[in-house]
């Protein structure tokens, strides 16, 4: 088993190998303005490293907070699959399709920008949001765009929140990718789901004791080949519980 660390980045050379890529909060990639506290596990904008352009298909995580009554204006997007999480607050959503809609914490949206696609995500209440947005490369390109969202309640376990086939009342994606949120409490055990791709588990807070401790904002990939001999079936909880994403990626 390779352990490839942070600074040697991903994604590539991962994928490939037999290897852990860990990608600690802080040494994200950082934007920051009067009204955008912006951490990247990717390359983005103006952020460009050639060792961190993503893990497999997924391109972009992105941890926002945006300042009450702000946000992005009318921007365009193509061939890309483009989620929402929404964590704290609300955001409003405007495109070309003809949607309007309001995206609430505890809520899902995704958008396929396919042949292309305008939009806008404006924070329109009294206070600070704090969403994920994360970039997914759709399986082929030019495809129609489509929008749908969802409010996901989180139960005991995993929740999915993406699957191709809609399993479990997930949000559809053009790529055979899965995504699950679970919220564990103090020192709570959660088993991994039987994962056949390479998988990606994203800290949302909280804290996850495994031979490495992740903590908010962290980033831990790993390949099929090393799910059983790296990673430990169970993931339990620090004191202060855990919010997570987990990806499985083909």
């Amino acid at each position: 088993m390779t352990t490839i660390p942070a600074s040697h980045g991903a994604l590539a050379e991962a994928l490939g190998a037999d290897a852990l890529v860990l990608r600690p909060a802080d040494e994200r990639f950082h934007s920051q303005l009067d009204w955008l506290d912006s951490w990247h596990s990717f390359s983005f904008s103006s952020h460009v490293d050639p060792a961190w352009m993503g893990f497999g298909p997924l391109r972009v995580i992105n941890d926002d907070t945006i300042a009450a009554g702000r946000g992005f204006g009318m921007h365009p997007h193509r061939d890309m699959e483009i989620i929402t999480v929404m964590v704290q607050g609300e955001l409003h959503h405007r495109d070309s399709m003809g949607h309007a809609e309001v995206l609430r914490a505890g809520e899902v949206q995704r958008m396929s920008a396919g042949t292309g696609v305008v939009h806008s995500e404006i924070n329109g209440s009294d206070q600070a949001c704090r969403l994920l947005q994360i970039w997914v490369e759709p399986s082929s390109t030019g495809i129609s765009p489509a929008y749908e969202q969802k409010p996901f309640p989180l139960q005991r376990g995993w929740t999915a929140l993406l699957d191709p086939q809609r399993q479990e009342g997930a949000l559809a994606i053009h790529r055979p990718v899965r995504l699950w949120r679970a919220q564990l409490q103090d020192a709570e055990a959660l088993e991994l789901p039987e994962l056949s791709g390479a998988a990606w588990i994203q800290m949302i807070d909280g804290a996850l004791e495994l031979p490495w401790l992740l903590q908010r904002g962290d980033g831990l990939g790993w390949t099929p080949r090393l799910a059983g001999a790296a990673m430990p079936p169970t993931l339990t909880a620090g004191s202060s519980g855990a919010d997570l994403l987990l990806f499985e990626l083909h």
